[in-house]
């Protein structure tokens, strides 16, 4: 095993309290036989022989006694050059990685094939929900034509305390970082980045393409105030951190759009209702309709879970003599539709000054840019600055226009503050 942090801890401590009866499952003991730390003195949440503890990565990728490598250190660098090595060597690989998986899957995978060995990822997306096997497997007679889901739990903690109790932002994000649930540089998760990483591999597989995380469009959820919740809600809808992808067909071929961003879904939708740490996917295919996956998506346990299913999935292989039972193949590489393309309704919330004609010039500008209002309502006033807050709602607009109308409204001197424009996501 490459790795021994918390994942990695429950994993060791799985293999220990449940030897017996992986062994019955298996056919086989399952003997962890050595273990790359950084530091091995550190005291750790499981006990384990100092003798498995190394430092030397030469020693877990060069012993010919080992079959399996778990890679659980996280991030790309060294990560990417061991589970090559690992796979050179014969060995079949684990891994729980996201990083290494959204940029350099592909790769890994190819190395795999042309090695004859096995890579499982199960634990890269979605922690203990199975995501990856049901896309290889259970859903591959299927054409997949689009995927929504929230696969980030630190967000959707932080997104369920503003909605049901009316935190802002700064308070919400404290109390999951004492809780545990965020980091103390909450970057990755706020911002949209493990979530952009975790989408990457879900269309990857969902659509059968290569989509690198570096053009899947991404905002965070930092600038959502507890205003845009309260007022989501008297308008029907709920606000969620959603990874979105979508196959779509133009008669010049297909493309994917894939897209990470704080949207409003309507509070009927089944997505609405996954709250604190919870993760769950929607998946749309040709033949199933509409799916839904829903569990834990983070934490030692429920990911422990996914990485040990994994290796007994590679020892039930190496009893049967056989690797790469299920080959992963790209049809080709889809193009990543611009993000400017995309059509949606939106939610914009301004302050402006509290004077005639402003509303007049709002609508020239929504007008000028080919968007049309559905909605406008004035939620608060402030006597003492003269100015009254606003919001819009439109309908279906290109999001090249409503960029276009944003800079606009923004320039306008009576325009105090552009709050927030948030995407409406309709499902269907």
């Amino acid at each position: 095993m490459l790795g021994l942090g918390n994942v990695g801890g429950g994993v060791a401590r799985l293999l220990s309290q449940k030897s017996a009866a992986l062994a019955e499952e298996i056919g086989r003991a399952l003997v962890l036989r050595r273990v790359l730390v950084r530091d091995p003195a550190r005291a750790r949440s499981v006990e384990l022989p100092a003798a498995i503890l190394t430092t030397d990565p030469s020693s877990v990728l060069d012993d010919p006694e080992i079959d399996i490598v778990v890679e659980l250190m996280g991030g790309i660098n060294p990560a990417r050059e061991y589970v090559l090595r690992a796979i050179g060597s014969g060995k079949h690989v684990v891994t729980g990685n996201k990083d290494l998986m959204a940029t350099h899957g592909v790769e890994i995978l190819q190395a795999a094939r042309e090695r004859g060995v096995d890579v499982y990822y199960e634990a890269s997306v979605g922690g203990g929900i199975p995501l990856i096997g049901v896309f290889r497997q259970d859903l591959v007679a299927n054409e997949v034509r689009q995927v929504h889901a929230i696969i980030n739990g630190t967000t959707n903690y932080i997104l369920t305390r503003m909605t049901q109790d009316g935190m802002d932002f700064a308070p919400a994000l404290a109390e999951a970082q004492s809780l545990g649930y965020a980091e103390p540089d909450p970057t990755n998760d706020v911002d949209g980045i493990d979530a952009a990483y975790k989408l990457a591999i879900l269309a990857s597989l969902a659509f059968r393409t290569q989509v690198p995380p570096d053009e899947i469009y991404r905002e965070g959820i930092t600038r959502l105030r507890a205003a845009d919740f309260r007022y989501a809600r008297e308008l029907g809808y709920v606000i969620k951190l959603l990874a979105i992808g979508r196959r779509i067909g133009t008669p010049s071929g297909d493309t994917v759009e894939v897209r990470v961003h704080p949207a409003l879904i309507a509070h009927d939708f089944l997505l609405a209702g996954v709250n604190g740490v919870f993760n769950a996917v929607h998946v749309q295919g040709d033949l199933v309709g509409n799916v839904l996956f829903y569990g834990r998506g983070a934490g030692a346990e429920p990911t422990s879970s996914a990485v040990v299913s994994d290796v007994i999935d590679v020892a039930h292989n190496l009893n049967a003599g056989v690797a790469n039972r299920i080959p992963f193949h790209y049809a080709g590489r889809l193009p990543v539709r611009p993000m400017d393309a995309l059509e949606t309704r939106y939610y914009v919330r301004l302050w402006v000054a509290d004077q005639p004609g402003v509303l007049a010039n709002i609508a020239q500008v929504f007008g000028d840019h080919r968007i049309s209002i559905a909605s406008c309502i004035q939620k608060e006033t402030d006597q003492s600055a003269g100015a009254a807050e606003l919001v819009i709602v439109t309908h279906p607009a290109r999001e090249a226009d409503m960029q276009a109308a944003v800079r606009e409204l923004t320039a306008l001197g009576t325009v105090r503050e552009l709050a927030n424009v948030l995407r409406i996501e309709s499902v269907g």
